[in-house]
């Protein structure tokens, strides 16, 4: 006698990567209402979006995420089973077609060097002590840490706002209605 409602945000993190990084590109396509993977390939393997295959548009998908999470050349190559020179071209077209993620990614890894921290667009901060360490190891994961946490915390703040909401708006409501949090198996409130 009751009904699930089940809400998700199409695909936050790389809307938020347009936004920060202010990437017209991006923003166009969201705004267009592009399928930004198939987007993302066309402009990475040269065709024309009409020619995206169904691989090339995984490939892109992998692209569009390893990115977000400072992936290399190594890691997409193995993700995709690719050369690593593959993968280096994967990646270069990418941000030769996304100019200024490209922009955004650099500026930020020296800002968070320079400050010891990033921040959400909500403010919240996230240290990176490991950018200060001696090992290399170290500095290129607090590189990708960097690149994705403004990202990354930036989406999780807009749904714990979202889920705050419409919380209160059922509480408003007096409805028999709740908000519950799975955690992948089984509800965690």
């Amino acid at each position: 006698e009751h009904v699930i409602i089940d809400a998700d945000y199409s695909q936050i993190e790389l809307r938020i990567l347009a936004h920060i990084a202010n990437d017209e590109a991006m923003i166009n396509g969201f705004l267009s209402g592009e399928d930004i993977h198939t987007m993302t390939a066309s402009r990475v393997f040269g065709v024309a979006p009409s020619e995206v295959t169904s691989e090339h548009r995984k490939r892109a998908k992998a692209v569009n995420f390893g990115i977000l999470y400072g992936m290399g050349e190594y890691s997409l190559s193995e993700d995709l089973g690719i050369s690593m020179s593959q993968a280096k071209k994967y990646i270069a077209s990418y941000l030769a077609g996304f100019p200024q993620v490209k922009d955004y990614l650099e500026n930020i890894k020296k800002t968070a060097k320079n400050d010891g921290y990033v921040t959400t667009l909500f403010g919240r901060r996230r240290r990176i002590a490991e950018l200060a360490s001696s090992n290399k190891n170290l500095q290129h994961f607090g590189e990708r840490v960097a690149m994705n946490s403004p990202i990354q915390g930036t989406a999780a703040d807009i749904i714990k706002i979202a889920m705050i909401k419409v919380t209160e708006a059922l509480e408003k409501a007096a409805r028999d209605a709740g908000v519950v949090v799975f955690d992948g198996y089984r509800a965690v409130q």
